[in-house]
């Protein structure tokens, strides 16, 4: 058994510091590249780092991972955390159980699997067996599920699968009575979702084939449509269900209603916004599709249908969203009421058993209400404390359904809820060894920049004691409509029981406390997100958890772009920094992938008036040679084409040149991996190792 670390085993270096480690950088090759934006000038010498399948490229890669890897395995306690994290690791991992006609479909995995197994089982008393296993479908288990669903009556079963972290993915199809693999194969597709006609085929979301295949990764990606795919024959002879020519940077998705009447497109112009079709397919008279929603000043869902209605969940007039009812053969009809805007802010919306399930967040935690499809209210649901509770619903004709809680300090745990009576009862309890018992979660609220009122979440040892020596770490979002709502992670384990402060802080950008407070935090107001993030830290040096040489931040993708910078903008108020797949060029990014999907978050430099507040921000552009920067380990990978790695690439061969101090500036690029979705366990465990390695040891903390 791996030795326990123990906070006792800290040994703060006030006295005796840790060797610094002297580092040696590649030389990256600048070149004469210049933009002009609305009459200014913006050098870019690092623009080649963008061409990720260039030879120098890849050299580049090679030579900062070895230069990363070389400071990493100097640090005498790495593999010590390493084999604690596995221990950590090592125990058995279940979802909810979903049910399907007679049949419950659940993932298990048993401590270590690099992927989760999809198992099924005839009723709860049946015994459980493999559908898919993940782990066998690579050698290194680098493929992961992504979309799965069972036709209507559970004759087949769509499963679609990603390969080292990409966004593109392939769908296959299980003949589900034989268990057999059919021949058919669905390439070229990506943020799409499976959803069955019947038991003949299903709708799903794709794109044209690449013209180049060697840049895949890192192009921009146009013109999604949506397909009807028949069971038995090949993609080619796949129907067209909608596309928009005149629109190339839009998404679409689709999606049946329960009872397969509505066929419901879901259109945006990126990641905030909304558009939404629908054709009713028992009209045959109709031929095309229906807005119901015009594009694209608000979000709006739909939930299901009411005979030949449909309930929406909207945020028209409603900044914490409502639920309404709609009649989409009249579009311009005024809209029935059925659950009114409320002081929360209503996640989301799901049925089961004929009822409505309304998630509300009440302070960032999840409370959930039972509505009756007319709107009455019927059960205020019991959860076991101040956390996340997520997998309401289920088919109208069930009675019961299966939802899982969890929260910094207590382990997801599955819950049995009888829909008919209100009440929840365990079902199944985490396995990991951890003693809650020993960690408390509070949640603070601080002053901002402008007075704006800001909740934090900190997680630490019962009986902290607040004299400014505790390592913290302050872990953000801040953007995307995005709500950071308590959960476990066992990985930061290892960080709880070294004596370290975990603080999580619910940023203006983020969907916490509705619309207005996205809003405070997008476009031209992007500049609240890093002034809250800001005055958190100075919160938690002010209140003694901690002090600047025992504070570190991380965040990942916007968290990414969040950490960046702070980092660029309060380099004396942190000791550590960990940007993670972040967008670091505000410049350009709109250029890559989907990256012109963000432009409704962030505003485009194509824009005169939006160039002038992303410059002032822009991380890589507000690296300042001879700076002190806080000691940082940027994280990315090869496969990642949703930030595309070039990100990561300019900011860190920048950062490196202008460290003003010896503090490391390094760049961690992890193989045949992308954004962080599907990402193996073994993989998982190397980085989460890496990063507390690296915060320990550049606090000058001896484990």
């Amino acid at each position: 058994m791996a030795k326990k670390l123990l906070p006792a085993l800290i040994a703060f270096s006030w006295a005796v510091p840790l060797m610094a480690q002297k580092i040696q950088y590649p030389q990256t090759q600048k070149q004469a590249q210049t933009d002009v934006y609305f009459g200014n000038t913006i050098a870019d010498p690092y623009r080649w780092l963008e061409d990720d399948t260039a030879k120098n490229t890849e050299a580049w890669v090679q030579e900062q991972n070895t230069v990363t890897a070389n400071y990493l395995n100097a640090i005498p306690f790495r593999d010590r955390i390493r084999e604690r994290l596995t221990e950590l690791w090592d125990y058995p991992k279940n979802s909810a159980p979903q049910k399907e006609g007679a049949y419950f479909l659940s993932y298990k995995n048993n401590g270590l699997q690099n992927q989760s197994v999809l198992y099924v089982q005839k009723g709860l008393n049946g015994a459980p067996e493999v559908l898919i296993d993940p782990n066998k479908l690579s050698a290194d288990g680098t493929v992961a599920l992504q979309a799965t669903a069972f036709s209507k009556k559970q004759k087949y079963f769509g499963y679609a699968v990603s390969a080292s972290g990409s966004d593109w993915q392939e769908i296959y199809i299980i003949d589900f009575a034989t268990r057999t693999l059919l021949k058919e194969k669905l390439e070229y597709v990506k943020f799409t979702g499976i959803s069955w006609a019947g038991d003949d085929g299903f709708y799903y979301s794709g794109y044209d084939r690449p013209k180049n295949e060697a840049t895949k990764y890192s192009a921009k990606t146009e013109f999604q449509k949506v397909y009807y795919h028949k069971v038995g024959t090949p993609q080619s002879a796949d129907r067209l269900i909608y596309e928009d020519k005149a629109h190339p940077l839009r998404y679409v998705s689709a999606g049946l209603t329960e009872d397969e009447r509505f066929l419901v497109l879901s259109i945006s112009e990126g990641t905030d916004g909304s558009e939404i079709k629908v054709k009713d397919l028992n009209n045959k008279e109709q031929k095309d599709f229906i807005t119901v929603v015009p594009g694209f000043k608000t979000n709006a869902g739909v939930v299901d249908n009411v005979g030949g209605s449909l309930l929406l969940q909207t945020n028209d007039g409603a900044p914490n969203y409502k639920v309404v009812l709609v009649d989409p053969a009249k579009p311009n009809a005024p809209a029935k009421l059925i659950i009114p805007e409320q002081q929360e802010k209503l996640e989301g919306v799901s049925t089961g058993g004929g009822k409505l399930f309304a998630s509300y967040l009440k302070n960032a935690c999840t409370r959930v209400a039972q509505y009756s499809k007319d709107g009455k209210l019927e059960h205020d649901i019991s959860l076991p404390g101040i956390g996340t509770a997520s997998g309401f619903g289920s088919y109208k004709e069930d009675d019961f359904f299966f939802y899982t809680f969890t929260s910094y300090v207590y382990p997801p745990t599955i819950f049995r809820y009888d829909i008919k009576t209100g009440k929840s009862e365990l079902f199944k309890k985490s396995e990991v060894k951890f003693n809650p018992d020993e960690y408390e979660t509070r949640q603070v609220f601080y002053p901002s920049k402008d007075g704006s009122k800001v909740s934090m979440f900190i997680t630490c040892r019962k009986g902290l004691k607040l004299d400014g020596t505790n390592p913290t770490l302050l872990y953000g979002y801040g953007g995307f409509n995005i709500s950071l709502t308590p959960s476990f992670s066992v990985a930061n384990m290892v960080f709880l029981e070294n004596g370290g402060v975990y603080c999580v802080a619910n940023l203006r950008g983020g969907g916490e406390y509705g619309e207005d407070w996205h809003k405070g935090g997008m476009l031209a107001n992007k500049q609240n997100v890093f002034d809250d993030f800001i005055a958190a830290a100075e919160y938690l040096v002010r209140e003694k958890y901690t002090s600047k040489e025992r504070l570190a931040i991380r965040g990942g993708s916007n968290g990414g772009l969040l950490v960046g910078a702070c980092l660029a903008q309060r380099p004396d108020l942190f000791a550590v920094a960990i940007p993670q797949v972040g967008v670091l060029d505000m410049l350009r990014y709109h250029k890559f992938t989907v990256g012109w999907g963000w432009a409704v978050e962030y505003g485009s430099s194509d824009k005169e008036a939006d160039y002038q507040y992303l410059i002032r921000y822009s991380p890589l552009h507000n690296l300042k040679k001879g700076v002190c920067y806080p000691a940082t380990l940027i994280t990315t990978a090869d496969h990642d084409d949703r930030v595309v790695p070039a990100h990561s690439f300019k900011f860190a061969a920048t950062l490196q040149e202008a460290q003003g101090c010896d503090r490391p500036a390094l760049i961690r690029i992890d193989t045949k991996a992308g954004h962080g979705a599907g990402k193996p366990t073994s993989k998982t465990i190397e980085e989460a190792a890496d990063i507390w390695s690296f915060l320990f040891y550049n606090m000058h903390i001896s484990l």
